[in-house]
C-alpha cells in the first residue's frame, strides 16, 4: 500500500477541490436573474452549461468517494472483477478505476 500512498493523497486533494468548485456551481445556479428578458434568456443559457458542469463535476466526484471507501476498505488497488491487483501506473493514470487493465478491456 506504500507505493499508493501518492495516488491516495491525489484522489484526496482532488476531491476537495472538486467540492470547492461544486459549491462555485451551486452558488452560481442560485443568484437571481435578471429583470430584461434577453439578458434573462443569455443567463438561462449559461446556467444550462453550469448545470452541465455540475452534473460532471458530481459524477467524478461521486467515482473519487467510491474509491475513497475502497482504501478505507482496504480493497483500493485489487480489481473488482478478478481480484487481481490494478498496476499502480493504471491508478495513476486513472486513480478511481476498480478494475484492472484486463477485466476493463474485456468490459468494452
Amino acid at each position: 500500500m506504500k507505493e499508493l500512498e501518492s495516488v491516495i493523497e491525489k484522489l484526496n486533494a482532488k476531491k476537495d477541490e472538486l467540492e470547492e468548485r461544486l459549491e462555485r456551481v451551486d452558488a452560481s445556479l442560485r443568484k437571481t436573474h435578471a429583470k430584461d428578458w434577453s439578458e434573462q434568456a443569455q443567463e438561462r443559457e449559461n446556467d444550462e452549461v453550469v448545470e452541465a458542469l455540475g452534473s460532471n463535476i458530481r459524477v467524478e466526484l461521486h467515482q473519487i468517494n467510491e474509491a475513497l471507501a475502497r482504501v478505507d476498505n482496504g480493497e483500493y488497488g485489487t480489481c473488482a472483477v478478478c481480484d487481481g491487483p490494478i498496476r499502480v501506473a493504471r491508478l495513476e493514470a486513472l486513480p478511481y478505476t476498480d478494475r484492472c487493465h484486463s477485466c476493463a478491456t474485456e468490459l468494452e
